[in-house]
């Protein structure tokens, strides 16, 4: 079926998904197994519309900020094609929904780069009351952190909950009672997070500038 959708297309549907391709590499540091749908006719491209884009890649560096996979569906949008080049550039700034998924490995290089180092500091003090996170695990459906040197066993790690309020990420303590938020760009507002087959699924919305 995927193949008969691929002959089917037109010049300017393959030349359009071939300029998000190159925009999408030229935003992040490394992204892999990119697949583009673009879902829209001869007329709607030539006047500047898409109806519809979704967007599947995995293996992404988007400000070292690593994903797994990243599942990507977005709307109505303008936008501006330059043929010969194939740069692509919105006209609007559309609203795009995203499926992020985190495995416990990226998640953990992630914190301790120097960008993100930060948030591991507040997990650790004012979550856990320790100077360092001793390591983070991602197992049936538990998000898991160590949060002393003696803990090498699932019972002793400290076992944080993720919740979900108005768009934003929360993770709490239990035993210490404590919850902290954690640090997103205004513009994007989540929706859920579930933590399924060892990884974090991240549910939101976002507008995006290119």
């Amino acid at each position: 079926m995927r193949d008969k959708q691929i002959k089917g297309k037109g010049i300017l549907s393959k030349l359009l998904e071939q300029g998000v391709r190159i925009l999408l590499i030229k935003e992040c540091k490394k992204i892999r197994n990119i697949t583009i749908d673009i879902i829209s006719n001869t007329t709607q491209i030539i006047k500047g519309e898409i109806q519809k884009i979704n967007i599947i890649a995995e293996d992404i560096n988007y400000k070292n900020l690593l994903f797994d996979k990243v599942e990507l569906e977005a709307n109505h949008l303008n936008i501006n094609i330059k043929i010969k080049t194939k740069e692509l550039s919105f006209k609007n700034d559309p609203i795009i929904k995203l499926k992020i998924s985190l495995s416990q490995n990226s998640l953990k290089k992630v914190l301790s780069s120097n960008n993100w180092s930060y948030i591991e500091n507040m997990i650790s003090k004012e979550l856990l009351n320790e100077d360092k996170l001793k390591d983070i695990r991602i197992n049936d459906g538990l998000f898991l952190i160590i949060d002393s040197e003696e803990s090498n066993t699932i019972k002793n790690f400290a076992h944080i909950e993720i919740n979900v309020k108005k768009g934003k990420i929360y993770l709490k303590n239990k035993i210490y009672k404590k919850t902290i938020q954690i640090p997103i760009e205004e513009k994007i507002y989540i929706e859920n997070v579930i933590i399924e087959n060892n990884l974090i699924n991240i549910f939101a919305n976002s507008s995006i500038s290119f």
